[in-house]
């Protein structure tokens, strides 16, 4: 089945999936140029070899077909020579009958002859193959007497035959059983022939090319039959039948299509093959001892070269031959030792190999179209990140051993967290998990390229990452637990979260450090990559922290839900709100005791601000305010919360937080006409928020709806008339949300 192909632009999309990928359009686009020249170069190895098949299938075909017109001409002349007497001699037929008796005879006699002296001969020249195939390196004198006997028998054996096809099977069959000791001779000495043709190196570095020359005679014969008896065969099917039957000659050659030459090119390629393979299975358990060994590569191709191209005829093409097969059984073994799955360093030495192999093909002067398909099909580089699977295979493994544990411990919270040294709440899993990186990281650094140790810093990124999600899922989850089945989920979840964004500060630490040791060790083209990947799972572990602290105070206000919902409700004027600020209270002073001293400030920091959204919004969204009760009850909640975040803060910072508060209570207590005053003071800070002061004035009992009328429509003409918009950075205000009257319904009820 075909690939699915990709238009150029989803091609581009894949790259090029985010803006910062924008950065590696330089490097995308010179991977590209690397591809095209590689598939170019294929291209144009693929058409020079089909131009050249091409060029000597027309030239054989041309030759073929001016042999044919040849016959032809040759058979009509004689068919016109034979016909002729026919009509000047009156005794024609008997002299043809005569002629043909005695042909027969001599036939006859010749066959019988032949048949008599068959057995002699047979065992002189199986004597002479035995003594020539008993070393098979050399230097095999009889080859080519051994070659013209039989072949002579052999046309023998294929004319008698032939002749004896219309006998009895009996004839047959005992023709037959007289020929076995030829015809298994004639499979022996076939046999022979491609033993040496498995054997041509050897033979030549024994010291006798002479039996190559001899064995491409041999060759070069047998085609040249073939080609006739091909040609004999086309004459047959393309001339008439009662012309094809006269002559008996060319029925007699009935010979069997031998294709010696693509045997022996078969027969080289498998001695190219058994002799990496002997290495490889020799090296089995010894990779980096194989890759040594291969040197035999360079060795064979220089005497190849040098002694073995001169014994074969130009045609053969030999040396191209030879390098090609020698470089597909390269590939081939190659990828069988990748398969293996050897060690990271083997993968390692193969990644240099390769390249010392391209550059030394290069110095032998070897063209590059030769060496096709690529090793690895191209993707050599593919061994790094071999190399690093190895590498984070492992961290892969632990850490997910690892976060099995933490997160069953997670979930059950059967035991407090652990106390670090410095009395903070923390798990040892993060330890565990910051030796491997650094474990792994030292592995890449072992391999001395900054291309290894920066794909290990995105690999040790991703798993962090894929970490830091996990966790973050996970506390959302028993939150959820938390807040909507409390009575079903184990207690202990403040704690865990503490203990969880504390480690978070841990690893942020370690990676910073880890990045700062490594950066120096690389080039400046990788410590950009590695700067950014460890910065990424820093901003990661900082993100992930904040998430935590987060899930903290949403803790501390499910608590306080019911004592929200009775803010500027009849109970709330006798002093509920004392009790929101102690229960803050009391969760802070846990968090103070066991969170990392940064993260509290955050913590704290957020913590006002969800106090001041939660406590506006209830303002904006609740019933009516009696005035002027509510206003001094709002001043005395004011109070507290001053006192209470004032144990935590200076009241220099604090108060610009705060002051948001007394601008509010400013415009509910001022009069009708001087609302507009402390409204403008709100209003330049925090911008128009009309819906906002509009609910505010409605909440009001003093005011009734003319009043709030009038109020709105002098804020509403100031706010135009002065182009007021929203301040450029959003404040506390923007995350205030008016409810419509049907939802605070809803709400109350």
């Amino acid at each position: 089945m075909a690939a699915p192909t990709i238009s150029a632009a989803q091609a581009v999309g894949e790259y090029l999936q985010s803006p910062d990928d924008l950065a590696k359009v330089a490097a995308f686009r010179k991977k590209l140029e690397k591809e095209k020249a590689s598939i170019d170069a294929r291209l144009r190895g693929g058409v020079k070899e089909q131009l050249d098949a091409t060029r000597e299938g027309l030239r054989k075909l041309f030759g073929t077909r001016g042999n044919v017109q040849t016959i032809k001409d040759e058979m009509e002349t004689v068919d016109r020579m034979c016909n002729d007497p026919t009509y000047v001699v009156t005794t024609f037929d008997q002299i043809s009958r005569v002629s043909m008796v005695h042909r027969n005879f001599e036939q006859t006699e010749e066959m019988v002859n032949n048949l008599l002296e068959m057995n002699s001969k047979l065992e002189m020249l199986e004597r002479m193959l035995v003594e020539d195939s008993d070393d098979i390196l050399g230097p095999a004198p009889s080859l080519l007497r051994i070659h013209f006997q039989l072949n002579r028998l052999e046309a023998f054996r294929n004319q008698t035959m032939h002749q004896a096809k219309k006998s009895s099977a009996d004839t047959r069959n005992t023709l037959t059983r007289w020929f076995e000791r030829l015809t298994n001779l004639i499979e022996a000495f076939d046999q022979y022939v491609l033993e040496l043709a498995g054997n041509i190196l050897p033979i030549v570095r024994a010291g006798n090319p002479d039996v190559i020359v001899r064995l491409m005679k041999v060759v070069e014969m047998e085609a040249r039959e073939d080609e006739k008896a091909i040609a004999i065969k086309l004459v047959k099917k393309a001339g008439k039948m009662d012309a094809a039957s006269k002559f008996r000659s060319m029925q007699a050659n009935a010979r069997v299509i031998k294709h010696y030459r693509s045997k022996v090119m078969k027969c080289i390629t498998a001695s190219i093959l058994d002799k990496f393979n002997e290495v490889y299975v020799a090296n089995e358990r010894d990779p980096a001892g194989f890759l040594d060994d291969l040197v035999f590569i360079y060795k064979d191709l220089i005497r190849i070269e040098s002694d073995v191209v001169p014994c074969f005829p130009p045609s053969y093409d030999i040396w191209q031959t030879y390098v090609r097969e020698y470089h597909k059984a390269l590939n081939s073994t190659i990828n069988r030792l990748v398969k293996s799955e050897p060690e990271a360093s083997a993968l390692l030495t193969l990644h240099a190999w390769i390249k010392e192999y391209k550059k030394s093909m290069r110095e032998l002067g070897i063209a590059p179209e030769w060496l096709e398909p690529p090793l690895l099909e191209g993707k050599e580089q593919n061994l790094i990140e071999d190399y690093l699977q190895l590498i984070i295979k492992k961290l892969d493994e632990w850490s997910e051993n690892l976060m099995k544990t933490e997160v069953a411990a997670f979930t059950a919270r059967e035991e407090p967290p652990e106390i670090s040294s410095d009395g903070l709440y923390t798990t040892s899993g993060t330890v565990i998990f910051l030796e491997m990186v650094n474990q792994q990281i030292d592995l890449a650094l072992d391999s001395g390229q900054g291309l290894v140790l920066a794909r290990a810093v995105e690999e040790v990124n991703r798993v962090m990452r894929s970490i830091q999600d996990r966790w973050v899922k996970l506390v959302d989850t028993e939150f959820k637990k938390h807040t909507e089945k409390p009575e079903e989920v184990p207690g202990g979840l403040v704690e865990y979260c503490i203990a969880l964004a504390n480690d978070q500060i841990k690893s942020a630490d370690f990676t910073e450090g880890l990045s700062a040791r490594i950066e120096p060790l690389v080039s400046e083209k990788y410590q950009v990559t590695i700067h950014d990947r460890f910065n990424d799972a820093l901003d990661g572990y900082l993100d992930v922290a904040k998430k935590y602290t987060q899930t903290l105070i949403n803790i501390i206000f499910n608590d306080l839900k019911p004592a929200i919902k009775q803010l500027f409700q009849p109970a709330w004027y006798d002093g509920t709100h004392a009790a929101i600020v102690e229960t803050m209270r009391d969760y802070l002073s846990d968090y103070q005791s066991y969170l990392n001293e940064s993260l509290f400030e955050v913590l704290l920091e957020d913590l006002i601000d969800t106090y001041l959204v939660t406590y506006l919004t209830a303002l904006a969204n609740g019933g009516k305010l009696n005035m002027p009760a509510a206003a001094e009850r709002i001043r005395a909640d004011i109070d507290e919360v001053y006192k209470f975040f004032g144990t935590y803060k200076k009241m220099k910072e604090l108060e610009p937080q705060m002051e948001v508060l007394d601008q509010v209570l400013s415009m509910l207590e001022a009069s009708k006409s001087l609302v507009f005053l402390s409204y403008w003071s709100f209003a330049k800070i925090h911008g128009p928020c009309i819906q906002f002061v509009e609910a505010l004035m409605k909440a009001r009992s003093d005011l009734d709806r003319s009043g709030v009328s009038e109020v709105m429509d002098s804020i509403k003409r100031k706010v135009k008339d002065e182009n007021l918009t929203d301040p450029p950075e959003p404040t506390i205000m923007k995350k205030i949300v008016i409810q419509g009257a049907l939802s605070r319904f809803l709400v109350r009820t």
